[in-house]
């Protein structure tokens, strides 16, 4: 039980009385202002990025203004997700706390927009195209259900990724204690740091997705 308590520890957010582990979330814009204005490869990178998720963003929604809010996120969550790799850089989007602030506002947002100025269309997806009578009633219950639990769903997805990723680079820490075992397993490590960089990129990639895929269906 103590080396569960000593493995997740690192995703405690309290870590004192003057904890000042949440204020990585604003790191990135904290940045000088010639980092965003002057022409640098990383700026560069970003608008390329940008450019990019707009294009796929406006092509899965027809909500104007959607596609800036999802690709807002899809920097942010990507940046703190990143940022979460560096040493004694606290992980953020490892807590529900940050990952439900996210999806919660989206979702409920689409859906008094939906309800109230498309209602009919809102109905509509409630029960797909060439669903028998009898199981109409049952296909409302489901689909009440599965629009009930998306920012769930968004929530927990992006923070069980993150999690997974942390502890097994913690238990791989551990385990490296002899020179001998340290430099047999460098190259996993290494490795799995690559990996994780990648499931960064991806979470935040995929949380912008489906964002729009909901905001498609109103």
């Amino acid at each position: 039980m103590k080396m569960m308590m000593n493995l997740f520890s690192t995703f405690d957010p309290s870590t004192g009385m003057m904890s000042m582990n949440w204020v990585s979330i604003m790191t990135f814009i904290l940045l000088p202002s010639k980092f965003w204005s002057s022409s640098n490869n990383i700026l560069i990178l970003i608008k390329i990025l940008t450019i990019k998720m707009s294009k796929e963003s406006e092509s899965m929604t027809k909500i104007k203004g959607m596609s800036m809010i999802t690709n807002s996120m899809f920097l942010m969550i990507m940046l703190i997700n990143l940022m979460g790799l560096l040493p004694y850089v606290f992980t953020s989007s490892s807590h529900l706390t940050f990952s439900l602030s996210m999806s919660m506002p989206i979702w409920m947002s689409l859906m008094i927009y939906g309800w109230m100025f498309k209602t009919k269309s809102m109905l509509k997806h409630l029960v797909p195209m060439s669903t028998p009578s009898m199981l109409m009633p049952f296909m409302v219950m489901i689909e009440t259900i599965s629009n009930m639990i998306r920012p769930s769903s968004l929530a927990i997805r992006l923070t069980a990724n993150m999690i997974a990723g942390h502890v097994l680079m913690s238990l791989l820490g551990d385990s490296t204690k002899s020179m001998l075992k340290m430099s047999m397993m460098m190259i996993m490590y290494m490795s799995l740091m690559m990996f994780e960089s990648a499931v960064a990129i991806i979470q935040s990639y995929v949380f912008m997705t489906l964002s729009n895929l909901y905001s498609s269906e109103i």
